[in-house]
């Protein structure tokens, strides 16, 4: 998987008083620039029913207001880098569809879902998810649905850390600096753990390859 461009990893040294003298071209500047790695991870991180029922860019635009309204908290508190933060911003933000859309209305979702389509939103049920992909026919899904499980016991073996590394690196596409920053581990180590995932995932995805069609690639 090929790094993030330089450009998308590091901050501008002035770009926290370039926020300061002018928030809301500057934020508004930040937020287009990272867009579609944030909209990559409202389509990674999403519940498909939720998806089915909010559009991801609808998501996107309340992280935005979001954002606007805690700019001057992330200025005085905070020494996250500005993406970072952003991506802070939109799970709570996702956080927060999940459980307008899924909460107390959650029978009502599966009515509007086919079965084939509900899934939570944690990591394992996640990474299954992109890797799998969807199937038409009946015959298909219910393959898919067999291999998703399958695949997904054999994640949730994986130590928890190690799984997130994995996400992020390979699904949300973060540069090895920004997982180490969101995990709060040292560089070294996020590149250690992810040659690991990727190194265990290749080989859960060969033992399924006898089983269905071949997964998406890794």
């Amino acid at each position: 998987m090929p790094e993030p461009e330089e450009s998308l990893v590091r901050d501008d040294p002035q770009l926290r008083q370039r926020l300061r003298d002018d928030p809301d071209r500057v934020l508004a500047e930040q937020f287009t620039k990272h867009h579609p790695r944030l909209r990559r991870l409202v389509a990674f991180r999403m519940d498909p029913m939720a998806i089915s029922r909010v559009d991801p860019d609808d998501v996107l635009q309340e992280a935005w207001l979001a954002a606007r309204s805690r700019l001057d908290s992330y200025l005085e508190s905070t020494a996250m880098s500005i993406y970072v933060w952003l991506r802070l911003i939109a799970l709570q933000t996702i956080i927060d569809v999940h459980r307008r859309h899924l909460g107390a209305k959650m029978r009502d979702a599966f009515r509007e879902v086919s079965i084939e389509q509900v899934q939570s939103s944690d990591t394992s049920q996640a990474i299954a998810r992109q890797l799998l992909g969807a199937e038409s026919s009946p015959s298909q899904a219910l393959m898919r649905d067999e291999a998703s499980r399958r695949l997904e016991q054999v994640i949730n073996n994986m130590e928890p850390i190690d799984r997130e590394v994995l996400a992020l690196r390979h699904f949300e596409e973060l540069s090895n600096n920004e997982v180490a920053e969101v995990l709060g581990i040292q560089v070294k180590a996020a590149s250690i753990r992810y040659i690991r995932a990727l190194k265990r995932l290749k080989e859960i995805l060969g033992t399924l390859s006898t089983f269905m069609g071949k997964p998406r690639d890794v």
